[in-house]
């Protein structure tokens, strides 16, 4: 039996990159996959592209940094399926430059996706989970939220307070049996990365000379760490943050 047999996930920002990996790695173990990402298309065409492997997949338009959107989405998915299991709270934005040159309105968008968003899924996921005595969360951050990073303070800022609020509502949920974990990608090769200056060859050199596996991290590689941390076979791991990272942080 596959480990994620008859449970439920919901995935936001799974229309691509790291999301559309994490859904599909949690589709290959066996879950029913809601897959939400604020462009409709890229989600259902995600949600088409699994169920055509076999999965039982559903796409949703989510806008996380809405609540009202987001309870849209979980109300569909539980009329849909019953219950929501497990909760991947991927969807992230950055806009990177230095602090003092950025401008105070990409603070509040940054905030708003990254930060915003897990409490606005949280919220609203977190109240049937504990009424079921079940559930597996897992906020995606960053090591930027641990260490720093040059050029994105504020978003540095947001993912430190997504780890944060993982410890916190790890002690909270606890005694519904709810675990929440968090991983924290390193660089890692995707199109939102590209965007943000990976795709300067120098960089990319910089990076890959920096992370001691010599090596970006590619969606797959996060997506394993999800579903370890999604499945039964981390039922005694809570309020634990993984940086999945090649080595480039070790703390």
């Amino acid at each position: 039996m596959a480990p994620l047999n008859s449970k439920i996930a919901l995935v936001t920002g799974a229309g691509r990159g790291i999301g559309r990996g994490i859904a599909t790695r949690l589709a290959a173990g066996g879950a029913t996959v809601i897959v939400t990402d604020v462009d409709e298309a890229s989600a259902q065409q995600t949600a088409a592209d699994l169920s055509a492997e076999g999965a039982t997949c559903l796409g949703l338009p989510a806008d996380v940094t809405s609540l009202d959107s987001v309870r849209t989405a979980v109300e569909e998915a539980t009329a849909r399926f019953g219950r929501i299991d497990i909760l991947v709270n991927n969807a992230g934005w950055d806009k990177v430059g230095p602090f003092i040159d950025s401008d105070p309105q990409d603070w509040d968008r940054i905030m708003q996706i990254n930060l915003y968003g897990v409490l606005h899924t949280s919220y609203l996921v977190l109240p049937g989970m504990a009424a079921q005595g079940y559930g597996r969360v897992v906020n995606i951050a960053s090591d930027a939220g641990r260490v720093g990073s040059s050029g994105e303070a504020v978003y540095s800022a947001a993912k430190g307070g997504v780890i944060a609020f993982t410890k916190t509502m790890a002690r909270e949920m606890a005694r519904s049996q709810v675990t929440v974990n968090c991983v924290c990608p390193g660089p890692t090769d995707t199109a939102l990365f590209a965007s943000v200056g990976g795709d300067n060859p120098k960089l990319r050199e910089a990076l890959t000379k920096a992370i001691p596996l010599r090596r970006l991290g590619q969606p797959e590689d996060l997506a394993n760490a999800v579903a370890f941390l999604a499945s039964d076979e981390a039922a005694f791991i809570t309020g634990q943050t993984v940086s999945v990272s090649g080595g480039l942080t070790m703390t």
